[in-house]
Parts: C-alpha cells; structure tokens; sequence
C-alpha cells in the first residue's frame, strides 16, 4: 500500500523518514552474510544456475532444447512497437527503428534461461502451483508469456534451479549455512532474533502518516486532527507514490482510515497514475 495513517500520541517525537526503532530487529548485528555463499544460502553449483537465470553467466537457449527468438517474432515485434511508440524522442521513428528494437530486445531475451524453459522447468513450476492460471502450458507457451508484463519472480527461479539440481543430483544449498545465507556469533544469538517481536508506537489520539514500503517510518508531524494532517501532506507535497503527490481530498481519505495512493499500471505494464 505504501502510505498509512498511525494513531500515535500527541508527544510522539520520532524523527521523520527515521525508521521506527521498535521494528528494528536489534539482534540482526550479531550475523553476517556466510563467506561461502554470499549470503545467498545457495550451493556453488545452484548459484551458476541462478546466475544463468538472469543472464549473469553466458547462456545458450539451445542449452535448454529451446529456440532463440527471432524480430520477426510476433510478441517480440508488438513490445519493439510499443516501446518506439512510446518514446520515439530516444528511439527515432521509422520501420527499420522497430526492426532495430525488436533485434535489440532478442540479444537480451536470448541471455537468459528465464525466457527458454524446457519441458522439465515447466513441469516444476505446474506441480508447484506456480503457473495456475494455465493448464499444462507448453514451454513455447511460458517462454511467451514471461516476456510480457511482470513474467517470472524470483520464488518461479528458486523454484526451477531447485529442480534442476535434483534432476542433476547436487545439493542446492549452502554446506556451510544450511542454505539460511547468514553465520552467527553464537547459537544464542540466533536465538534471540528469531524471538524478538517487533514493538509498534506509543498508541494514542494523534494522527500521523507513515511509509510502509520499508520497515516503516514517519513521513509527517503529528496533528491532533486528520484535517490538519491532509492539510500538511499537500502544503508540503508529501509524496503519495513514488515522486507523485495527491490533492487534499485523497490526502483526507487515507487520514481517515481509507486506502493510500497506489500506482495504477496499463497492460503494457506503464505507469499511467495515481488512484485511491
């Protein structure tokens, strides 16, 4: 959601854009990232295919028994045209631009195994629940589709280097952390952070606006009303979402208890506004 009124008290003092020290887990200073891995909680060999994942190693999609996309492509054509539609002041105009792109796009789509998932990868992300708004998708079928709009998270990549592995008959996680990606001092230590409870705000009648994209943070003073803070929040072009602001009204909508400012994307996956 990114924004949220908090009900603190008046004398309620916390130094704005600080991050809450109650939702700071104290205990996170006594581990650090696992020298072998990096802090990744992968085996050497999953890490190689995670990296091939995201086109950080070279990569062939003949590799997988799958074919390197074309410009003649037609989904790689329309996101070429949509992307010299949109900004022809830093692409030009003109066809051999959209051929320029579409040639562009496949040199990128063509680096990762993201975008060339065999039959094996497939099946892994079926049984595990990932693709449920397809009914077993061919890989031409998924390979397509992860081109298009947000595509693969990285639970989709975790999910198919798992697979893989097993298939190869190596281990896929870390020796020497168990695949936690984090050494700590002590057993204690470990226990007292995965015991420790986050402490939320002196509770009282002020109102207040904080960011939750992060831990969680002021981004205001405290008002003894949700008028006077919706007046503050636009006076001060307070951002609503990202760099965008809102006007009074919005503002008084989510001082009141309603929902923040949120971005709104179209199918092309471009940001278009901000609603409520």
């Amino acid at each position: 959601m990114g924004r949220e009124v908090k009900r603190v008290s008046l004398d309620f003092n916390w130094p704005i854009k600080k991050t809450w020290g109650g939702y700071l887990n104290p205990y996170y200073g006594l581990s650090a990232d696992c020298p072998f891995c990096g802090g990744t909680g992968y085996s050497k060999e999953a890490k190689r295919l995670q990296d091939l994942w995201y086109g950080y190693e070279p990569f062939r999609p003949e590799d997988r028994g799958s074919v390197p996309f074309q410009p003649d492509n037609p989904l790689v054509r329309k996101l070429a045209e949509r992307n010299v539609l949109h900004s022809p002041e830093f692409y030009g105009t003109g066809e051999h631009v959209i051929i320029r792109e579409a040639q562009r796009l496949c040199e990128l789509f063509n680096t990762k195994w993201m975008h060339h998932l065999n039959t094996d990868d497939v099946a892994a992300l079926v049984a595990d629940g990932r693709l449920r708004d397809s009914i077993n998708p061919t890989p031409k079928e998924v390979n397509e589709w992860s081109l298009a709009g947000f595509g693969h998270d990285s639970i989709n990549q975790w999910v198919v280097t798992k697979a893989e592995c097993k298939r190869l008959g190596i281990n896929d996680t870390c020796p020497k952390c168990n695949g936690e990606g984090t050494i700590w001092t002590t057993p204690e230590s470990k226990q007292l952070c995965e015991e420790w409870t986050e402490v939320e705000p002196p509770v009282g009648v002020g109102y207040q606006m904080w960011e939750t994209t992060s831990e969680g943070s002021p981004i205001s003073p405290v008002f003894e009303t949700p008028e006077e803070l919706a007046e503050w929040l636009v006076e001060n072009k307070a951002s609503a979402f990202g760099s965008d602001t809102a006007t009074y009204e919005e503002w008084l909508r989510v001082c009141q208890g309603g929902y923040a400012p949120s971005a709104v994307m179209d199918e092309a996956g471009l940001r278009s506004g901000v609603a409520l």
